[in-house]
């Protein structure tokens, strides 16, 4: 056997207990995330749904319509979806090293593999969980209006690159600083509030407004919203924004994961 043929079967082993790896960390996290507690899934789409239904109806009281549109319903789906989505992805890859340390002591086993397994799972479970809210949202209202998916799409790719690159850097700073964790926790609090969930930020005056651009997640809900939206044309939107930070953050993660997370395990 030729040296190009060893390196290629070499090459197709490790590719194949990377799949393994991966699909044996997916059924681990299955089990210790949704079989621990009565329901397993259905608390995750009913965790969504609660909020927007109770924040339907404490804004419907004060208010004849929302923002956009007649449904409260539909207009708060459209911001607190993408946001959890964003925070529970990016919060699940940050705790991937703690959680599966153990498995990490495994020379078959990468961290690779331990953040592309959470980060497939989450995705499976959120879209599924957002497909059936907004499903139901748009059954019991009888929105007629025309969606763009592929605005739609474009804000889940904005997303799954902004969650990617933000969990994966906390993934190294979690795992370096245990402290960051909850220091993260507490900066993220705000979020609710300066990511336009509640409001459009064409109505936030300067230089407010000015300030609050630089949060990526309002770029996210702001494409959201145009794709339920055909009349709605928020200016402000830059795809590149989250995706290019999502970027610079995902690559320092990794770098910095591979060059130290050895070590830091073996502490």
């Amino acid at each position: 056997m030729s040296t190009e043929q060893t390196a290629t079967l070499r090459e197709q082993r490790t590719s194949f207990a990377s799949v393994r790896a991966i699909m044996a960390l997916i059924l681990r996290e299955i089990t210790t995330t949704y079989g621990r507690s009565p329901g397993g899934y259905v608390w995750a789409v009913l965790e969504p749904a609660a909020g927007i239904a109770l924040l339907s109806v404490i804004f419907s009281v004060g208010f004849r319509s929302p923002p956009l549109g007649t449904v409260f319903s539909l207009f708060y789906a459209t911001g607190i979806l993408p946001l959890l989505m964003y925070m529970d992805l990016s919060g699940k890859l940050g705790q991937s090293m703690i959680f599966s340390r153990a498995l990490l002591s495994y020379p078959r086993v990468t961290f690779v593999d331990a953040l592309i397994a959470r980060l497939l799972l989450g995705l499976i479970t959120l879209l599924s969980v957002h497909s059936i809210v907004l499903i139901f949202i748009l059954s019991i209202s009888n929105v007629s209006t025309t969606f763009d998916f592929t605005k739609i799409v474009t804000a889940y790719v904005m997303i799954v690159f902004l969650a990617t690159g933000i969990g994966t850097l906390n993934a190294f700073l979690i795992l370096a600083y245990p402290i960051w964790q909850t220091a993260w926790a507490i900066l993220n609090r705000p979020l609710f509030i300066v990511s336009c969930v509640f409001f459009l930020f064409e109505s936030i005056p300067e230089p407010y407004s000015n300030y609050l651009w630089y949060n990526p997640i309002i770029h996210i809900i702001g494409m959201m919203r145009d794709g339920f939206y055909p009349f709605y044309h928020p200016n402000y939107v830059s795809v590149g924004y989250p995706i290019l930070v999502g970027l610079i953050t995902l690559m320092a993660g990794l770098f910095l994961l591979r060059r130290y997370h050895r070590e830091m395990l073996d502490k």
